[in-house]
């Protein structure tokens, strides 16, 4: 019994991985991953952030209508504008770091606390992807560093819209200097959510480890703060309106 319940355990650890897609892909079952086992611990840690709105949600229920009302088919369509959250949801990313000194606070785009990715708090955020782009926002992350890293939690908020996070499908990706990109769906559906925890890389005696979080909470950063017990201060911010 022993010896098929170890063969087992190795299964489950290489399962989350997949060799056609170079991929690993954090879930509930398969919840960290070692950068320092798989030799990604060093270099700039790419942490990027694409979302893109649902549309099988309008489907649906279309779909779901017609099969229960046949007869609604023979009406002329009404013709139904876009919510605003439907349209301008922005998804926001940011980190929450505290380093080996002490040393404690936030890098994200409210304030413009961008970072710096040379010098504490080794983690920089390249700028504000207000309407989601291909390209989404992008965090890099200095892990030659690592040493003066103690932990650091990546979470998506969304700004001043209607909580959306049910019409959204967001993926966080980090993109290690070596080995395969580690990637974290938002996938589960709170539809009145506004900020989530997405993962957390903590330096765990000498072992950089990522662990899923995808905690949704109703707040923002103040609430993700109380919930990991980071201790900051925190105060309303505001972004200047731009024009697509």
């Amino acid at each position: 019994m022993g010896f098929f319940d170890g063969i087992w355990r190795r299964e489950i650890d290489f399962d989350s991985g997949s060799a056609a897609s170079n991929a690993i892909e954090l879930t509930k079952r398969h919840h960290q991953v070692s950068l320092t086992k798989q030799g990604a611990a060093t270099g700039n840690l790419r942490v990027n952030l694409t979302w893109r709105m649902r549309t099988s949600d309008i489907g649906g229920l279309q779909r779901d209508s017609l099969l229960r009302h046949p007869f609604k088919a023979l009406k002329p369509p009404e013709v139904m504008g876009h919510s605003q959250s439907m349209v301008n949801v922005d998804l926001d990313l940011g980190c929450l770091y505290e380093l080996m000194d002490g040393t404690k606070g936030v890098v994200q785009p409210l304030g413009g606390l961008l970072g710096d990715v040379n010098s504490p708090p080794y983690v920089k955020l390249s700028g504000d992807d207000r309407f989601g782009s291909a390209s989404g926002e992008t965090m890099y992350v200095n892990l030659d560093h690592r040493d003066q890293i103690k932990r650091l939690l990546v979470f998506v908020y969304i700004y001043d819209q209607t909580p959306a996070f049910d019409r959204t499908h967001a993926i966080v990706t980090l993109y290690p200097s070596n080995g395969p990109r580690i990637e974290i769906g938002l996938d589960e559906r709170h539809p009145q959510a506004r900020s989530c925890a997405v993962v957390m890389i903590e330096n765990v005696k000498g072992e950089l480890v990522v662990r899923r979080e995808v905690k949704f909470v109703y707040g923002f950063q103040a609430e993700l703060d109380r919930l990991y017990g980071w201790g900051l201060q925190w105060g309303r911010g505001y972004k200047t309106k731009v024009e697509r």
